[in-house]
């Protein structure tokens, strides 16, 4: 496996990566909702038969939150996309200092293999590298603390609403200054959800 940025030859694969992992509520690849009144995976129904993270990707990419950076994909042997991570720009108290990381999907056949926790490494790492001084996310509380990440609000940084407290967790990074604080804002396509 291998992990790399996004190219314009990736798109329709992440697509289908987000649409396989968030269709199932089990594996680590389906660990990130970005639903507002949910922590868990959302599952494609009937009237939904595409998960919105699966649509998230190409509106995130369209926006002017859209840092190419750091969308990642995990390929196999054969070059095909396995997974995908993505982080946009965030703001925290109104300043562009933070990063939204989500959704991280691995496509079901890949999935309890490390291919969720290697995306989330390389795209901490990046963010890292240049300088971010936070990631924040919304995940389960059980399963991100092993990547550093605590409750936000623990930092002085509130989730937006209608998202509470629960499951809105926050990474600092090198950069991080005690003055980081307020509200944390996505990029506009997650106001959509």
């Amino acid at each position: 496996m291998l992990i790399r940025r996004e190219t314009p030859a990736d798109v329709d694969a992440i697509r289908a990566v987000h649409a396989a992992a968030f269709a199932t509520t089990t594996g680590e690849g389906a660990t990130v909702d970005t639903t507002p009144v949910q922590a868990t995976p959302t599952q494609a129904t009937p009237a939904q038969a595409t998960p919105v993270e699966a649509t998230l990707v190409d509106a995130l990419r369209a926006d002017e939150g859209w840092l190419p950076a750091y969308s990642l994909v995990a390929i196999d042997s054969d070059g095909q996309v396995v997974g995908h991570v993505v982080a946009t720009r965030g703001w925290v108290g109104g300043a562009p200092v933070a990063l939204g990381l989500g959704p991280l999907g691995v496509l079901p056949g890949w999935q309890r293999r490390g291919v969720g926790t290697a995306l989330m490494h390389a795209v901490l790492g990046a963010a890292d590298a240049r300088d971010e001084p936070l990631v924040v996310l919304l995940g389960h509380p059980e399963y991100y603390p092993r990547f550093g990440f605590r409750p936000a609000v623990e930092l002085g940084v509130t989730p937006p609403q209608p998202w509470g407290p629960r499951y809105f967790m926050a990474r600092p990074l090198h950069a991080w200054r005690e003055s980081i604080r307020g509200e944390f804002r996505y990029a506009r396509p997650f106001d959509d959800l």
